[in-house]
């Protein structure tokens, strides 16, 4: 019983020394050419505007690690040839890499992706789509700033006014 408290009692300063340097996965699936294609990738799905993006959130990143961490190795696989797939039909469509490709040019692209009759290429697009937008949506910054996220909702005010009302009984 004493093991189980001391546990307790120490596990909310162990979860408070989390950083994203402590955070790593344990095995990188994507080389830097790929992370950095991802980066622009999701960073073309959700771009910047008067809110940060996607790709300065970091979500590339969360995607890599989901990817790594939780999904089985065919998904991976997936994951890894649809990156790879991703600059050559860029290469086909606007004759030069997806990140160096304007908005348009990208935005377009992954449209085609979405709406592909080629499973692979649509499995991909949907996984990555999926990632981002979970990413994105629980990232610090949007939860706090954005949807104000409260850890603890519903705020216990004990000691408020309270006004009496007369009763009246019927006759």
């Amino acid at each position: 019983m004493a093991g189980a408290v001391g546990g307790l009692i120490s596990l909310p300063a162990w979860a408070n020394g989390w950083t994203t340097e402590t955070v790593h996965s344990t095995h990188q699936i994507l080389s830097r050419g790929q992370v950095n294609l991802l980066a622009e990738m999701v960073e073309t799905i959700i771009p910047a505007t008067d809110t940060p993006g996607a790709k300065a959130l970091n979500v590339h990143q969360f995607i890599q690690k989901m990817v790594a961490d939780c999904y089985a190795k065919p998904a991976q696989e997936t994951f890894r040839t649809g990156l790879d797939s991703l600059d050559g039909l860029a290469q086909k469509a606007f004759s030069k890499p997806f990140a160096e490709g304007d908005v348009a040019q990208r935005t377009a692209l992954l449209t085609q992706l979405g709406q592909s009759t080629e499973p692979a290429q649509k499995n991909f697009y949907s996984l990555v789509k999926g990632l981002t937008i979970r990413g994105y949506m629980s990232s610090e910054y949007v939860m706090t700033n954005l949807t104000h996220y409260q850890f603890i909702p519903g705020h216990y005010y004990g000691c408020v006014p309270v006004q009496a009302k007369a009763v009246t009984q019927p006759k």
